[in-house]
């Protein structure tokens, strides 16, 4: 086993793949000053004050004091650079079509009426317009789980799509766009087959024509509970509609389908120093074979691209997907500068524990899960894609925040990256787990589903693990497999993104 991982020839740092203790000798002539977590950086060479500390050939940031070759760095250490310009970025510079070929070319999937990204599950989804019918609904989906669903066996699950959002706020705000824009695009998510259920209040800012439209306004669709007369009568609305809807779902059958019908999501939390190394790579591998079969891929979370956002437009294929990508940037700088914070609030303890010295860091491991696919076209926050092959959607870096935004677009199913560890999961899609090191998978063996870690150690390499993923996202994608987070329903409630003002 290795004990140390150098990504470029240009860098002067390395990160320790295990603990190793002051004085031992990492490399011949080069003894440690100091203790070195796991995960951690040490110096390769004297830096000097304000010198250049770099990790994946970019700079981190710059030593605040002299750094001593052998000496541990951490996110004490550093001033943070400058973010990149966002003003006539290159692009189309870094057009790699010389992508891996995936084993296979097909899954078996749901094909939808509406011609978007086929379902990987056949799932009843019942909306609502507002928070308030949560407790009600939440005990009529525990009823139908357990009289009506067992009478369908075609269909997988019944899921209540609850959110915090709907009264008490500025609905016609400019920025309501974000939240209404994910509510409606959620409900018609590939999983749920096309079968609308509403389930309103009543007196609600967000309407039930506002969240799905007046022509799907209807008794077929809609349970509004302030029409009903008590708590029996709602109970009953809401079952009386679910098995209307239950009765269509479980005619849906699985089919084989191309990969041009599979869209997939990438996403990490939880990061590591050797998330960039294992982990997100071999997700990126993963990626440029699904891309390169014909299937879509997306991946987030705008804090953790931003200080690479040049290496993102170098794959832009046209200057209009270009200026699209500096768009949301900038939309995303201005609206944290609002509130008198930058980038550099957003590495969390766990992340800086496991080595990750500041958001340049934690953004080049990162951008690893998007692969070298060119990048076809950039979203806004929850809004549905409309090209095939890899694309930026600008969400939220928080993962329940993203992974909300991204089911909005589409996604059948998510791939999250962790070096921490995090149980987070979603009720509408499946969500496979990737770790970064072998010691998460041994604390957690029945949590996380594949470990990268033999990247790091030396003993598997990025094409292995990733090749190993495809084929595990395949077999998640065609229900032939279960991720933890679906056999033991870690559901996370949705954190729909909101940045308009609350009332």
């Amino acid at each position: 086993m290795r004990d140390y991982v150098k990504l470029t020839d240009r860098d002067n740092v390395a990160v320790v793949t295990h603990d190793v203790a002051k004085g031992v000798e990492i490399m011949p002539g080069l003894p440690l000053r100091d203790d070195i977590p796991q995960a951690h950086k040490f110096a390769l060479v004297d830096i000097p004050k304000d010198g250049e500390i770099i990790r994946y050939g970019v700079v981190l940031g710059y030593a605040l004091d002299e750094i001593k070759q052998g000496s541990w760095i951490n996110e004490h250490m550093l001033r943070l650079p400058v973010s990149p310009s966002l003003d006539n970025m290159p692009w189309g510079t870094n057009i790699v079509t010389n992508l891996p070929e995936p084993p296979v070319k097909t899954f078996m999937g749901y094909k939808n009426p509406d011609g978007f990204y086929a379902g990987t599950r056949n799932i009843l989804g019942i909306q609502t317009t507002v928070q308030c019918v949560q407790g009600v609904l939440n005990v009529a989906v525990e009823k139908i789980k357990r009289e009506l669903l067992p009478k369908y066996p075609n269909v997988d699950d019944v899921v209540a799509v609850n959110h915090a959002y709907g009264c008490g706020v500025a609905i016609n705000a400019p920025n309501a766009k974000f939240p209404i824009r994910a509510l409606r695009n959620i409900a018609r998510h590939p999983n749920f087959g096309g079968q609308l259920m509403v389930v309103s209040l009543g007196c609600e800012k967000l309407t039930v024509d506002m969240l799905v439209g007046a022509e799907n306004n209807t008794p077929d669709n809609v349970v509004v509970l302030q029409e009903c007369k008590g708590y029996d009568a709602m109970i009953n609305a809401i079952m009386n509609l679910a098995e209307k809807k239950l009765q269509v779902l479980d005619k849906r059958r699985r089919e084989e389908l191309p990969l041009s019908d599979l869209l997939v999501g990438m996403q990490c939390g939880g990061s590591d120093a050797f998330s960039g190394v294992s982990a997100n790579p071999s997700a990126g591998y993963a990626a440029d074979m699904l891309v390169k079969g014909g299937a879509t891929v997306m991946f987030s979370e705008v804090t953790e691209v931003r200080d690479g956002v040049n290496f993102i437009a170098e794959r832009c294929v046209s200057e209009q997907v270009r200026d699209k990508l500096a768009s949301e940037m900038r939309w995303y700088d201005n609206y944290l500068a609002a509130e008198q914070v930058d980038r550099s609030a957003n590495p969390a303890p766990g992340n800086k524990k496991g080595g990750l010295s500041n958001i340049v860091e934690k953004a080049m491991g990162s951008i690893a899960k998007s692969g070298t696919s060119p990048i076809v076209e950039v979203l806004s926050p929850a809004e549905r894609p409309t090209k095939h092959g890899m694309i930026y959607a600008a969400t939220p870096a928080s993962d329940m925040v993203c992974g909300p935004s991204q089911l909005a677009s589409g996604i059948g199913l998510q791939v999250f990256m962790t070096g921490r560890g995090t149980p987070y999961g979603l009720a509408a899609a499946p969500v496979i787990k990737v770790c970064s090191r072998n010691e998460m998978k041994a604390q957690w063996e029945d949590v996380i589903d594949i470990s990268a870690g033999a990247v790091v150690t030396g003993e598997k390499t990025i094409q292995e693990v990733g090749t190993e993923l495809f084929n595990f996202i395949i077999d998640v994608a065609s229900g032939r497999k279960k991720p933890y987070t679906e056999q033991y329903g870690l559901h996370n409630f949705l954190c729909i993104f909101n940045p308009a003002p609350i009332t």
